[in-house]
């Protein structure tokens, strides 16, 4: 390790000395754990972070100028359709993903390296349990997803076939994550396919360009945004070991989306027949102001566009046939050919623009007294996983129902929208959907059949509880074998074992 006098000599050539200001009062073992954070940091690249984050903030907020006349609608030839259109070009696509999964040919790779902070929990996401029956949590619905995609694939053609789950997580979450996935003894998976890599951390800064002390001994870090994925990709030899494996097609998601649907072979057929290195699943908005990004060309080039970047009058724009002209809202939910990551990883990487996202960071004043600011105070700079659309060579993308796969878990039940309530609330809306298609029907307790209902407003609880494991089944699929013309009183909850009881 570097001694002190080399570390402080390094902060001076960045601007940032004053992150030692307290190192002559620390006891040896907290005075070698900061420069042991410190002494990575390259000067002129944290100078440039420094720079690049203090130029961000003082930028004026709101749409950029002549966004309006550059931005265009992807153009038809290049979007697929999981609703439109013809069935029995889903049904190809569906095959197309099946065959290349039963190959061993598809990866997934969840982007797992965020805290909960606005979930108000102190542990990882993916542990969270939002209150369903069964009461499993994002990682174990994920993880069955993947063992019943695997066996749907070997089914059909004979197989046995492995979809590896690769992990970013970051300092904050990989530790709680790793433990917890031994705990529950990896979900059934072979622990040899679960591969989980660590995301580089960034100092945060404050609004003229200092770096953050958070205590006498640690500078305030936070993980490099979901874009990280490609400098950790070469940290740690992924995209070898997918090469490896014989992957060469990659599923990207986030954590907190309770209805993806992992290696989704509907979506990577779709893609591979296309010919694409670069895909992208797309919800309509909601509404024109809903804050996601959207989905569309800029001089003619893809990328995904802030919805703080784009003007009122911009988004409220029709199309000539009267529906909203700009509506392919960004759900991250990517497919990148193993060929378009490395090129990424091996020329583009340097090239993608930092964002900037101001927080409330917790520091030490002048004194070293600890301070929880009320207000936000330092900026945190992160990269986006989607900004390598615009290097792609032939981009897509795939609309989906945001009722089958969008229902993002992002806040607590106080927020009205994005919380654990309607995340739970948007799973079992599904199931109970699908036990109808299925041919089921629920009973109250008296008996008497319930009105059907499947189609509810996103705020409606449906008439009864239904949960169907993913390990019964992935999108629907095969149901009317255990349900159809059945009766069930709330709640039902079909699972391996139920499903075994009501086969014929």
């Amino acid at each position: 390790m570097a001694s002190e006098q080399d570390v402080r000599a390094r902060l001076q050539r960045a601007g940032q000395e004053h992150l030692l200001r307290f190192c002559a009062e620390l006891a040896p073992g907290p005075r070698a754990a900061l420069l042991a954070e410190v002494e990575p940091l390259e000067p002129e690249a944290l100078r440039e972070h420094c720079r690049r984050a203090a130029a961000a903030y003082a930028r004026p907020p709101g749409p950029v100028p002549d966004l309006a006349a550059r931005l265009r609608p992807l153009p038809p030839e290049r979007v697929g359709s999981a609703y439109r259109g013809d069935a029995e070009m889903r049904r190809l696509w569906e095959a197309e993903g099946f065959h290349q999964i039963s190959q061993n040919k598809v990866a997934v790779l969840l982007l797992a390296g965020g805290q909960g902070t606005r979930l108000g929990v102190t542990y990882p996401k993916g542990m969270y349990q939002v209150g369903l029956p069964s009461r499993k949590t994002l990682y174990q619905l994920q993880a069955e997803r993947i063992r019943r995609v695997e066996q749907l694939a070997g089914e059909r053609h004979g197989t046995r076939c492995v979809v590896p789950w690769y992990i970013m997580t970051s300092e904050f979450t990989l530790g709680p994550t790793a433990k917890f996935f031994k705990e529950q003894d990896f979900f059934c998976l072979d622990p040899d396919n679960v591969v989980m890599f660590e995301q580089r951390m960034l100092p945060a800064v404050t609004f003229d360009g200092k770096a953050i002390l958070e205590r006498k001994d640690k500078v305030a870090m936070a993980p490099d945004g979901n874009g990280g994925l490609y400098c950790a990709l070469a940290d740690h030899q992924i995209l070898e070991d997918m090469e490896r494996r014989g992957v060469e097609f990659v599923h990207v998601y986030c954590v907190d989306n309770i209805l993806v649907r992992l290696a989704d072979p509907v979506f990577i057929g779709f893609c591979v027949l296309q010919g694409a290195d670069c895909g992208a699943k797309v919800v309509e908005k909601a509404y024109p102001e809903e804050p996601v990004g959207l989905v569309c060309q800029v001089d003619g080039v893809p990328q995904v566009v802030e919805y703080s970047e784009i003007s009122a009058e911009t988004v409220r724009l029709r199309a000539p046939n009267g529906s909203p002209l700009h509506s392919a809202g960004n759900i991250c939910n990517h497919f990148f050919t193993r060929g378009f990551l490395q090129m990424v990883v091996r020329e583009f990487e340097p090239l993608l623009t930092p964002h900037m996202a101001v927080k409330k960071v917790p520091y030490v004043d002048e004194e070293g007294n600890p301070v929880k600011p009320i207000k936000p105070n330092g900026i945190k700079m992160e990269k986006f996983v989607f900004d390598v659309f615009q290097f792609a060579k032939n981009f897509v993308a795939f609309e989906v129902l945001r009722e089958e796969e969008f229902s993002p878990l992002k806040n607590a039940d106080s927020a009205d929208r994005d919380n654990p309530s309607t995340s739970r609330r948007a799973l079992l809306a599904q199931h109970y959907r699908w036990a109808l298609q299925a041919g089921a029907h629920f009973l109250d307790a008296h008996g008497a059949q319930l009105p059907e209902l499947p189609s509810l407003p996103s705020s409606a609880e449906p008439p009864a509880v239904c949960e169907i494991s993913p390990l019964v089944s992935y999108s629907g699929e095969g149901l009317e074998a255990y349900l159809r013309g059945q009766g069930f009183r709330s709640p039902l909850i079909l699972d391996e074992n139920q499903a075994r009881v009501l086969q014929p």
